[in-house]
């Protein structure tokens, strides 16, 4: 047992010394090598030197301060570099693992702020060991590479290799702020051509559809002041900014306190519509399907 223990100390460098030989490989310079793993071009001329010794041949060849490896020191780095990858790619999986009742999930910041957030603490009553964790994202991304385990989008069943599951369709209805509609009467939606007009920044053609489904033929509208956020959007128009297009699902405290109005009933509805996405194909992950379950009830 004492043979093959030193046998395997002989021949498992420590790792640290590892991976300053490959870096000072990959890079053709200890200073560099020492910069990227926080060493100073000495310790890594030590460490390099005390491989050698311990393999009984040199890795690089010297001239004054510059390396290059030999065949040797080539075809031991050609050999541990996949290693050194593949113990890198174990520890950050095994590090960022996270306990089986807790989920990421990314939300749109509107939709966060005003429809998820209020309904949480039913989710807490009805699984209080369930950790959901939220972030704010406005635009798809890759599910896998960023760590989330579903997502809320809005528009058609098109985010790439997830499935899609239906929440609801919008309403979206034209608003201004009361004083804003005393010096901007609105009686009729050709009104609205002659007004400051406000816009989402990933709905931009919203006015030009709702007039055309208000029934108005006219030319595109002139381009206005845009937000990237539908609640920055309603600050805007309840301010006396202009008349936006919101979804009325989002605003209902606004239009509840008065600060909002609708001068025209007309809502605009799409095929667009919220989903919940998640990794098409993935593993069996219960607390997900817990929160499917909730987010279905919470919808119907």
């Amino acid at each position: 047992m004492t043979n093959r223990t030193e046998g395997a100390r002989r021949f498992l460098p420590p790792m640290g010394v590892l991976n300053s030989f490959a870096a000072a490989a990959r890079l053709g310079s200890f200073s560099a090598a020492g910069a990227e793993v926080g060493l100073t071009q000495s310790a890594v001329s030590r460490q390099i030197a005390l491989l050698e010794d311990a393999l009984q041949r040199p890795l690089f060849d010297r001239a004054g301060r510059r390396i290059s490896l030999n065949a040797d020191g080539q075809s031991y780095a050609d050999e541990i570099a996949p290693a050194l990858d593949r113990i890198r790619r174990a520890t950050a999986r095994l590090a960022s693992r996270r306990p089986a009742n807790e989920l990421n999930i990314a939300t749109l910041p509107s939709f966060g702020m005003r429809w998820l957030a209020p309904r949480l603490p039913r989710l807490s009553a009805r699984h209080p060991d369930l950790v959901v964790n939220f972030a704010a994202r406005s635009i798809p991304f890759d599910l896998s590479t960023e760590g989330f385990d579903a997502a809320i989008h809005f528009g058609l069943p098109d985010w790439p290799d997830a499935t899609h599951d239906f929440l609801f369709r919008e309403q979206a209805l034209p608003v201004c702020a009361p004083g804003w509609l005393q010096t901007h009467p609105i009686h009729v939606p050709e009104d609205f051509l002659n007004t400051p007009l406000l816009f989402q920044s990933s709905r931009r053609s919203a006015w030009d559809r709702w007039l055309a489904h208000a029934g108005v033929d006219a030319p595109p509208v002139s381009p206005g002041p845009v937000f990237e956020h539908f609640l920055m959007l309603a600050q805007a128009a309840a301010a006396g900014s202009g008349a936006a297009l919101i979804p009325s699902f989002l605003i209902e405290p606004e239009l509840a306190a008065g600060t909002l109005v609708c001068p025209l009933h007309i809502p605009l509805s799409t095929d667009e519509a919220y989903w919940l996405v998640h990794p098409r194909g993935g593993a069996a992950n219960p607390a997900l399907e817990r929160f499917r379950a909730w987010l279905a009830d919470e919808v119907g």
